[in-house]
């Protein structure tokens, strides 16, 4: 009989003594200067987390952990289907890497305070960059490696880089996308000027390099080891920014998330052991992407923070080679938890659907799969469980969050799962549901998601610059609380169940109703791989849902049959009220490059409307499909 969590009474001695709970959680941090305090509610928007702390993050993510004697343990597993590469990076070698590349920037004017954008593929150098930027006190800000030229520009003139930290290519299944010519026309568009640009030649796609601007990072790197000059690491407060990182897919001038280096530090600390409830000297891997807040917090920071060994993958979970690199990657690293995205396990789950590729791959080390970025339907969660034979953990949290808010804290005791939730709010995050006055909903009533300020250390204090837009994007809307613009509920458990983002609820003739309810269903499907629900303009009702659905490989179905069943699906399961009388079947959804349905896209061109291409879209040919689908059916 397993032992009952410790969760209930981790969280109420939070409750009772905030600053207690983390003030004992910070002793889990190498401080230059320990904090004066804990918390100053004075400072800041809603306050400020161990103020009069210096510390340094790259010493605590690596330096530490050598002097400490684990220098030959593996820091990062580099696996790159790709590119046919595999790498054993130990913490030894991480710092001569980090140190030399930081005495490279130094070379290059850059000094604390400083911002650099990085530019880069998942490859160890983009770990050695943020890390480098730590060391000596600069703010890294990491752009998705082939966001297109505009996107680059409007971050570089936001963040005012000294350098550019870029790669010459990525590498896709298919192709190599050329990342040089794309940060070239990023510096003309931008007003800002980088100083300079210290490029990684692959040899994919070499790139030509601009005289005066551009330094070759292999040279540059091996020169500063030659001379024997590693840079130090530079105390900072604990209240200075670590990085920015601008929200993807965002219009206008760019959202930069603010992430300062102490709370960031000491949220990530805790968290791994009593979340993720992995020890030092195992081996966890986060199936991200170092652009995304996911591969900030739990590929680099975290893992390292914790003397884990982190794995990186420059792969896709189908294509390099199919749809069993997953566990081949936990099988060949020993990987004790995996963190992915639902939509991954989706496409895993439609080309393998009985999971025949895991076969001949040992997953006795295999204790955890957690899921997060978007919502995890029951029925890919059910699947999980039944092929790995494990505890499947999906939690929720967002960019400017920096960790999650509601998670199954594994490491406390696992709870027990409830399908479709989150589980519960985590130490630090006092969550609640809220109508649109404010005031906070009886349990199972569906209402705005927002928390209770203060925010918890590893949150964002502001946004780069914008402190007035932060207060107006987040705290403005519910007086008190951070509006996550997030729509769901809260059981009597004191479950969350996150429903979708408020313009997820569809107002069909009067009736709230949430969109993420009704891909629930069509998921429950055996036949539908996944789903996207949006609700389209409707001159009788306001909106009426249509559901768009990719069926799994080899239904031999008619996709007319499946969708009269969808559509009675619904009506049996949620009821008449949900008006869903359209189910199209088409043959894939459009994405972003981290996996999110581009549903707001979507809903344009159902209702005709004038739309702009996502620059964060993994494919835009897609969206051709889409509107080719919907026209066929009189729409768009």
């Amino acid at each position: 009989m397993a032992s009952p969590s410790r969760y209930p009474e981790t969280y109420a001695a939070w409750q009772r003594d905030p600053e207690g709970f983390w003030g004992q959680a910070a002793g889990a941090i190498d401080w230059v200067t320990p904090p004066a305090r804990v918390f100053a509610p004075e400072e800041g928007a809603y306050g400020r987390w161990f103020p009069g702390g210096e510390v340094n993050a790259c010493h605590n993510a690596v330096d530490r952990h050598v002097a400490a004697g684990r220098g030959a343990q593996a820091a990062i597993l580099y696996e790159s289907p790709v590119t046919g590469t595999k790498r054993r990076i130990t913490y030894a070698e991480l710092l001569d890497e980090v140190a030399a590349l930081a005495a490279v920037l130094q070379d290059l004017g850059v000094g604390r305070g400083d911002r650099v954008v990085l530019y880069m593929p998942m490859v160890p150098e983009a770990l050695f960059g943020m890390l480098a930027c730590a060391r000596i006190g600069a703010v890294h800000s990491v752009v998705f490696g082939g966001f297109a030229a505009r996107e680059l520009a409007a971050r570089i003139e936001d963040a005012t880089p000294k350098v550019v930290l870029a790669a010459s290519c990525g590498i896709e299944p298919a192709r190599v996308v050329a990342y040089k010519p794309l940060l070239d026309e990023a510096c003309r568009l931008s007003s800002h000027k980088p100083e300079s640009c210290l490029i990684l030649q692959r040899p994919q796609a070499v790139a030509e390099m601009v005289e005066g601007r551009d330094r070759d990072w292999a040279q540059a790197v091996a020169q500063a080891k030659a001379e024997g000059r590693p840079a130090p690491c530079v105390p900072v407060a604990a209240t200075d920014p670590l990085y920015v990182l601008y929200t993807s897919g965002t219009t206008g001038k760019p959202k930069g998330v603010v992430r300062d280096t102490g709370g960031y530090l000491v949220a990530l600390a805790w968290s791994m052991p009593n979340l993720y409830g992995v020890a030092p000297g195992e081996t966890y891997w986060c199936a991200s992407d170092v652009g995304w807040v996911v591969g900030h917090s739990y590929i680099v920071y975290g893992p390292l923070i914790h003397g884990c060994t982190t794995v990186l993958y420059e792969g896709k979970p189908v294509g390099t080679p199919d749809a069993g690199a997953f566990w081949r990657v936990i099988a060949e690293t020993g990987a004790v938890a995996l963190f992915t995205a639902p939509t991954a396990l989706r496409a895993v789950k439609k080309e393998d659907p009985d999971a025949r590729l895991m076969q001949g791959h040992d997953l006795s080390r295999f204790r955890t799969l957690f899921l997060a970025g978007e919502r995890a339907d029951p029925d890919t969660v059910a699947w999980a469980e039944r092929i790995l034979g494990v505890p499947v953990i999906d939690h929720w949290w967002q960019t400017e969050t920096g960790w999650p808010i509601a998670a199954n804290p594994v490491g406390l005791g696992a709870l027990p799962v409830k399908h479709g939730s989150p589980t519960v709010a985590m130490p630090g995050w006092d969550v609640q549901v809220l109508d649109e006055a404010g005031k906070p909903l009886p349990p199972d009533t569906m209402g705005t998601i927002a928390i209770k300020l203060p925010l918890p250390p590893g949150a964002l204090p502001t946004l780069w610059q914008q402190d007035e837009r932060f207060r107006e994007s987040y705290l403005t809307t519910y007086p008190g609380y951070y509006n996550t613009s997030d729509a769901g509920f809260l059981d009597s458990d004191g479950y969350v169940s996150v429903m979708g983002r408020t313009d997820d609820i569809i107002n069909v003739a009067g009736h709230r109703l949430s969109t993420g309810g009704m891909e629930e269903v069509l998921a429950s499907h055996p036949a539908v791989a996944e789903c996207a629900v949006i609700g389209i303009r409707d001159s009788l009702k306001g909106e009426a849902p249509c559901g768009f659905v990719v069926l799994k490989a080899g239904v031999s179905q008619a996709p007319d049959a499946i969708e009269r069943e969808l559509v009675a699906l619904v009506r049996e399961r949620i009821g008449p009220v949900a008006a869903f009388r359209l189910a199209l079947t088409v043959g894939r959804l459009p994405k972003t490059r981290s996996g999110k349905i581009l549903r707001g896209t979507m809903k344009k061109i159902a209702d005709g409307e004038e739309w702009a291409m996502p620059p964060t879209i993994e494919d835009p040919g897609v969206l051709d499909e889409i509107g080719g689908a919907l026209r066929e059916r009189g729409l768009g």
